[in-house]
């Protein structure tokens, strides 16, 4: 029984000791965007890895993640394009685009007539004749004043803006000979 009270006794200074630290009640970690002198750059943030990619998220397909296979601009579309898809990159064009863009994307949008710098309008030939990469790597990684949409835009979405983009295009500079010709019929009305 007195040994028993004797290392009782002999623990508790142990038991305490270990409870008592200081790192418990000043948390080491640190939080984020807090300055920190062990970095270079004073900030306890630390960038991504490059080419990290989330779990279950692999990128494998350049033609529609990059807008390039081998470092060459793609041309065309990663699958067939629907008029849901159009639909969707409309709504998207709208949000994203028009501001500088303008609705018919002749670059004369909202933020543009207010004296933003203005960009090219998509119905320029040069443009018009850019493959679709080109427009899917300057949605990605911006280009000029236009910064990058790549954290705010989807690749899903990115492909169905530039359907779009294709279709002002198409609707700016289509002519008569462009209608299927079981179509121009319904042109001159009823």
């Amino acid at each position: 029984m007195k040994g028993n009270r004797l290392r009782l006794l002999l623990l508790l200074p142990i038991l305490f000791g270990c409870g008592c630290r200081e790192e418990m009640r000043n948390d080491s970690r640190l939080k984020p965007l807090q300055e920190d002198p062990f970095f270079a750059d004073r900030n306890s943030s630390r960038p991504l890895v490059p080419n990290t990619v989330p779990h279950g998220e692999a990128n494998n397909d350049d033609f529609f993640y990059q807008g390039e296979i081998n470092g060459k601009l793609v041309r065309g579309f990663p699958g067939q394009v629907t008029k849901e898809q159009l639909r969707r990159g409309r709504d998207r064009f709208t949000i994203y685009c028009s501001v500088c863009h303008g609705p018919t994307g002749e670059a004369d949008g909202m933020i543009v007539q207010r004296g933003f710098p203005q960009p090219p309008s998509f119905h320029e030939q040069r443009l018009r004749d850019a493959p679709e990469g080109h427009f899917f790597h300057v949605i990605t990684h911006g280009y000029g004043v236009m910064y990058p949409y790549a954290d705010r835009i989807t690749p899903e979405d990115r492909w169905a803006i530039i359907a779009y983009i294709r279709a002002l295009q198409l609707s700016r500079n289509s002519t008569i000979n462009d209608v299927p010709p079981d179509q121009k019929g319904r042109l001159n009305g009823p």
